[in-house]
């Protein structure tokens, strides 16, 4: 029998981003359908959907027949999951909302501590991996040096071994609207709106089926240095310090050749050693562009005020 909508708004929004995840969503459904009911709360399940060369979205919408309490937001293009994650934020209509991957890594079973948690007094409840099956030793290495560098340089500190998977009130999802950025660090931009946040940890699992779509080694370094270019000018003040630092040693080697030259001694013989210091500083200099260049990017993207996302239809809204 299908299951029918709530009367009244739903109590939780549960929002998934996904792309070519045809074999995800049953199973995802079959274990988090279960936990949303016994928790005896009305709900609603979006589906955010960069359009996917697969089923992903005839398999949603074959479960809208099934369960009214299912949505699907379908973008223009692919946009990727930071957009599609905050399209669904900005969308639901829950008293509180839910991120979860559809992968199964992240256990539908945790919500209902995470939502008893949330009725401590907190706005927003995360989950805390306290081990990452399923993950490679290179992107361990790159979250942890990415939190390093975020925590040590960003103005907001977000917390270590977490990702999307959370649960926000209301509050906090009128308060990020506010926001209004082309570039959706939901981590970044949670721990910016503040207010009381609590965690939960757990073990995360291995993936249930396939392998990523989204947060592979590229995705993964782009949505770091989001974080830590959104969030922080520091690295442009500590570029401007080794600048001097380095202009002051070319100044010292200079001298130094000069004194050399002028009391009559053979020149330290180091053509090499000059080529290898013009090639280093070259190479400082290259670095300090490119991490001017990405803040002269995001400041050009927000001067254009384009959305973050464009949505082609909705399925299953009111």
């Amino acid at each position: 029998m299908p299951i029918g909508p709530s009367k009244d708004l739903p109590q939780i929004s549960v929002v998934v981003p996904v792309y070519k995840e045809e074999r995800s969503i049953r199973p995802f459904l079959g274990r988090i359908e279960p936990v949303l009911e016994e928790m005896g709360t009305s709900y609603e399940i979006i589906f955010s959907l960069d359009p996917s060369p697969d089923r992903t979205e005839e398999v949603v919408l074959a479960e809208i027949e099934r369960n009214a309490n299912i949505r699907l937001l379908v973008f223009s293009r692919r946009f990727g999951q930071p957009a599609a994650t905050m399209a669904g934020i900005l969308s639901c209509a829950g008293e509180t909302c839910v991120v979860i991957d559809v992968d199964l890594q992240d256990q539908p079973e945790l919500i209902r501590d995470m939502y008893a948690r949330l009725q401590e007094g907190y706005e927003v409840v995360y989950a805390k991996r306290r081990s990452r099956r399923g993950e490679t030793a290179l992107k361990r290495v790159i979250s942890y040096l990415g939190y390093t560098l975020i925590n040590n340089l960003s103005d907001v500190e977000i917390p270590r071994n977490t990702g999307d998977f959370r649960i926000l009130t209301r509050r906090v999802i009128e308060e990020m609207r506010r926001l209004n950025e082309s570039h959706g660090f939901l981590r970044g931009l949670v721990a910016y709106v503040g207010f009381k946040q609590g965690c939960i940890e757990y073990d995360r699992d291995q993936r249930h089926s396939g392998s990523g779509n989204y947060n592979r080694f590229t995705g993964s370094l782009r949505i770091g240095l989001n974080g830590l270019i959104s969030f922080s000018s520091r690295p442009l003040f500590m570029m401007s310090i080794v600048g001097f630092i380095l202009a002051g040693l070319s100044f010292l080697i200079g001298v130094w050749y000069v004194l050399q030259k002028l009391v009559g001694i053979e020149l330290t013989p180091g053509l090499s050693t000059t080529v290898l210091l013009v090639s280093f500083f070259a190479g400082v200099q290259l670095i300090g562009l490119g991490l001017i260049g990405e803040y002269v990017g995001r400041i050009y993207d927000e001067v254009k005020r384009r959305p973050m996302y464009i949505v082609d239809r909705k399925e299953n809204f009111r």
